[in-house]
C-alpha cells in the first residue's frame, strides 16, 4: 500500500531571536516549479529582508535547499533536515530573516531556521496521503463514542456525522483495514448493527492530533 506525508496547507509562522525575525513559511507542492514559484513570491514579498532561506523536496524527485548569504550549511539543510525527520514530502519552505544586528553564531542560525521551519509545518499540518475506503455505521447513541475508538484504532478518521433517532458515523479507513472494521463492529453489536462499505478514494487526510 503506497502512502506519503503532505503539508495540509499553506501556513506561515514567525519566531524572534535575539532581535533578528525568522518567518518561516510552507506550502504543499507538487512539482519543482511549484517550488520555485513559491521561493520567487516570498523573495519579492520581503525583498528588503537580509536572507530568503529556502527548502524543498518533490516526491521521487528533486531535493533542493539554499542558504541564500547565511553560513554554509546553517539555513537551507537544516530546514530540510525538519521534513525529512517528519517524513514530509511535496514541500517547500522558505525562512525570511530581518537580521536584528546581533550575531547568532553558527550554532544559533541552525536552531533558528530549525526552529522556524517546524513552527511553520505544526501551524499548516499533516496529511498522509492513501488509499482509504468510506464506511458508514448507523448505531444507537450509547455506541457512538464506542464505533469512534474503533475507528481511530485502526488509523482512521471519522468524518461527518448525522443525529436523528440513531447515530450515522461516516469514517475513512486504510485500504486493507475495512475487513477487520467490520468483524469489530459486528461483534461489539452482536450483529445488532454493521458497517457498510460506500466507496474508495486515493487523497490526502489531515492526520488526527
Amino acid at each position: 500500500m503506497s502512502e506519503y506525508l503532505i503539508p495540509t496547507g499553506e501556513a506561515q509562522a514567525t519566531l524572534v531571536e535575539k532581535r533578528s525575525e525568522f518567518i518561516g513559511h510552507v506550502w504543499p507542492i507538487e512539482t519543482e516549479e511549484e517550488a520555485r514559484a513559491c521561493i520567487e513570491w516570498a523573495k519579492k514579498k520581503y525583498h528588503d529582508a537580509r536572507h530568503n532561506c529556502w527548502c524543498y523536496i518533490v516526491k521521487d524527485g528533486a531535493v533542493r535547499y539554499s542558504d541564500d548569504g547565511e553560513p554554509q550549511g546553517t539555513a537551507g539543510q537544516p530546514m530540510l533536515g525538519v521534513f525529512q525527520k517528519e517524513g514530509v514530502t511535496n514541500v517547500c519552505c522558505v525562512v525570511t530573516r530581518y537580521f536584528g544586528g546581533i550575531l547568532l553564531g553558527a550554532g544559533g542560525l541552525v536552531r533558528a531556521y530549525t526552529q522556524a521551519s517546524k513552527m511553520a509545518l505544526d501551524e499548516a499540518g499533516i496529511s498522509v496521503v492513501r488509499r482509504w475506503v468510506e464506511v458508514l455505521v448507523d448505531c444507537p447513541y450509547n455506541f457512538f463514542e464506542r464505533v469512534k475508538l474503533e475507528v481511530t484504532a485502526l488509523n482512521g478518521v471519522v468524518g461527518d456525522v448525522d443525529y436523528t433517532d440513531h447515530v450515522t458515523v461516516h469514517a475513512l479507513l486504510p485500504e486493507g483495514q475495512e475487513g477487520p472494521f467490520g468483524a469489530r463492529i459486528t461483534e461489539l453489536s452482536a450483529g445488532s448493527f454493521s458497517a457498510v462499505e460506500v466507496g474508495e478514494s486515493f487523497k490526502a487526510v489531515p492526520l488526527a492530533e
